[in-house]
């Protein structure tokens, strides 16, 4: 028993440890090269700007902004991911989605009662949830073309060109979007100042 017990401690151990991991990984590499390897974002001179899998804090208001992010003290931590775990009913939620709207208002010359996309309040499970939907981005359009000095028109030309659709949803990936200002306003090497610093 003890031979067969040590036998099939090796097997398993070869097998689960070695084998279906070396498999799984050969065949992200070779179909799925570009998600394998995280789906990086890297400028001219090869520095990475960011992950497209991966949310991350622009603060920036030339810039279209995330969802808000519950992950680490800071948010937007990827070794911390997580939700904030507050229920609906939870007084402190009530409260920071409630200023977290007024804010949103503010920052995008709403109505003071104008509803506000969930997203733009909310921090998603993960808390680095890439992407926001077409209609919040579309409401940040006039205070990035105004800030920008660019016209309304081409920033939605840009928000169009990379809108993508998931049974029927409408989203887009901010990384994506914020390079592509940039590449519009400035050129590369605004995009390689701006990642090293203003975001």
């Amino acid at each position: 028993m003890i031979r067969v017990a040590f036998l099939l401690f090796l097997s398993f151990s070869l097998l689960f440890g070695f084998v279906y991991p070396f498999l799984v990984w050969g065949i992200g590499q070779l179909f799925f090269p570009e998600q394998a390897k995280g789906s990086l974002v890297r400028d001219a001179e090869g520095m990475v700007l960011g992950s497209t899998l991966i949310g991350q804090n622009f603060q920036d208001p030339r810039y279209f902004h995330p969802r808000p992010s519950a992950a680490g003290k800071e948010g937007y931590d990827a070794s911390h991911s997580s939700g904030s775990n507050f229920g609906p009913t939870s007084e402190v939620w009530l409260k920071l989605v409630s200023k977290r709207a007024e804010e949103y208002r503010l920052l995008n010359k709403l109505e003071a009662q104008a509803a506000v996309p969930a997203e733009a309040v909310t921090a998603s499970g993960s808390g680095l949830d890439p992407h926001i939907s077409l209609d919040c981005a579309k409401e940040q359009i006039l205070r990035i073309a105004e800030l920008r000095h660019v016209s309304s028109e081409q920033v939605e030309r840009i928000l169009d060109a990379h809108t993508e659709e998931w049974f029927g949803e409408k989203y887009v990936n901010v990384l994506r979007l914020n390079l592509a200002l940039d590449m519009l306003t400035h050129g590369n090497s605004a995009i390689e100042g701006n990642a090293r610093g203003a975001w």
